[in-house]
């Protein structure tokens, strides 16, 4: 099958700066699909020749089309009759938002079709996003350098020993999770007032003495690059199209937020309810995050579990079902102060709430524990080789584990944690409420799986 779409990623000095293959690529499309900038940048295209008018339009697109594509693949050339195509191109500006682009595109599937992006188009680019709507035999990507490695190149920092990130029609939010002592960040931006939400932010958490660069229209003759310590940056003439290059250095008092799981529990807010660090930790490791996986965290209280489990992998995602209405606000605070504002958040009682939601691979339990009706629905919505982790801290919450795991199998363990209080004018250790804590993955093809 010879792919319908090409997608072509473009440099700042737009179309006319494309190989001479690409261009060809474009004279045949029959639509092209992208920003108004490139668009109004193409190059006419000449007119049939006698002999194109003996054929149906539609074939003799189609078959120009793909001769050019296979003849950039390597491949043999296919002899089916073939002519210069007329420049009747429909072309067809981007209609934000994301959806609309990705319907806009599906409207023309198998008709010969050519995007113009920006850059690397596989860089929280259009190609990324139509991977989930697309067959690989359907579309072909050719790339630009990117915007990431244009500014790594201007700054002088290493590529691989830098957080590429995204801020377009994303969150600013965001950055929290990267404000790390040390660490150089890379940022695409949606316009001018991105680098100053981005500052606002840094300085409220205790990064104003980082150093802040913008790179305007890298690779274009208008090029331009800004650098000032975040805290004095002010307000300045910065255009919409840019990166926000972020050099991170705390302050003494900005609080140091890993990755790790176990932040500390005052950096939640929270009514009393929360899974404290040191258990919290523990959870985590058993809940066992990975990039791209999704964690459903019942009974959510201030979402600690669930924000830990984003924090701690690639793009991994969670739900927090909670029903309490004041902690639905908590967690939503939480998610966007600790860098995970796509936490999603279900307010209600569940299981009600669970809906039709795409079947988790782990799922902490972290209230209402001896509620079997909620166990029996967690259990099943799971996915086969999924993980379950349940703690408890009642005599019945205690007993329902101990139940599940006579049932279920998987693995019992008795968390107890202590920490140093004042005995009248003595200094002693005062334990905390224990935790059981049961562990157990889901059968797969029928086998039962112990951790």
């Amino acid at each position: 099958m010879t792919a319908w779409l090409h997608i072509i990623g473009v440099g700042e000095r737009g179309p006319s700066e494309l190989p001479a293959s690409l261009k060809l690529l474009l004279n045949y499309a029959d639509t092209v699909v992208g920003p108004p900038r490139f668009l109004a940048d193409l190059e006419p295209v000449a007119r049939p020749n006698a002999t194109a008018d003996l054929f149906n339009p539609e074939f003799v697109t189609r078959s120009s089309f793909e001769a050019v594509a296979r003849a950039l693949a390597g491949e043999e050339p296919d002899h089916s009759p073939s002519a210069t195509y007329a420049d009747g191109r429909t072309l067809v500006e981007w209609e934000p938002p994301l959806d609309n682009m990705v319907e806009q595109v599906l409207a023309l599937r198998d008709t010969p079709t050519v995007i113009l992006a920006s850059g690397d188009p596989m860089w929280f680019g259009i190609g990324a996003t139509l991977t989930r709507y697309l067959l690989p035999s359907e579309f072909v990507i050719h790339p630009h350098p990117s915007a990431f490695q244009l500014a790594a190149a201007r700054m002088r920092w290493p590529l691989q020993s830098v957080a590429a990130i995204s801020l377009h029609a994303r969150p600013v939010e965001a950055l929290h999770s990267h404000l790390l002592p040390g660490n150089r960040i890379l940022a695409l931006t949606a316009d001018h007032s991105t680098v100053d939400l981005a500052i606002e932010l840094m300085i409220d958490r205790g990064y104003g003495r980082s150093m802040v660069t913008t790179l305007e229209n890298l690779g274009s003759p208008e090029e331009r690059i800004t650098s000032g310590e975040a805290d004095e940056f002010g307000s300045r003439e910065v255009e919409d199209f840019y990166v926000l290059a972020i050099d991170c250095v705390p302050d003494f008092t900005a609080p140091l937020l890993p990755p790790v799981p176990g932040l500390p529990d005052e950096s939640f807010i929270n009514d009393g309810q929360i899974t404290k660090r040191e258990v919290r930790a523990a959870t985590l490791a058993k809940l066992a995050p990975f990039p791209g996986a999704l964690l459903w965290d019942v009974g959510a209280g201030s979402g600690s579990v669930a924000i830990e489990w984003m924090r701690a992998a690639r793009d991994a995602r969670a739900v927090a079902f909670e029903r309490a209405g004041d902690r639905v606000q908590m967690i939503a605070a939480n998610a966007a102060a600790l860098g995970v504002p796509q936490l999603e958040i279900e307010a209600g009682e569940a299981p009600g709430t669970f809906g039709r939601r795409l079947p988790p691979d782990a799922i902490f339990m972290g209230g209402d524990v001896g509620n079997d009706d909620l166990f029996d629905a967690c259990w099943s919505a799971l996915k086969p080789g999924g993980r379950l982790v349940a703690n408890a801290v009642t005599l019945d919450a205690e007993h329902a584990l101990y139940s599940r795991h006579l049932q279920l199998g998987g693995e019992l363990t008795r968390i107890e944690v202590s920490a140093l209080d004042r005995v009248g004018g003595h200094r002693a250790f005062k334990p905390r409420m224990a935790v059981t804590q049961w562990v157990v993955t889901k059968a797969v093809h029928g086998l039962v799986v112990t951790p």
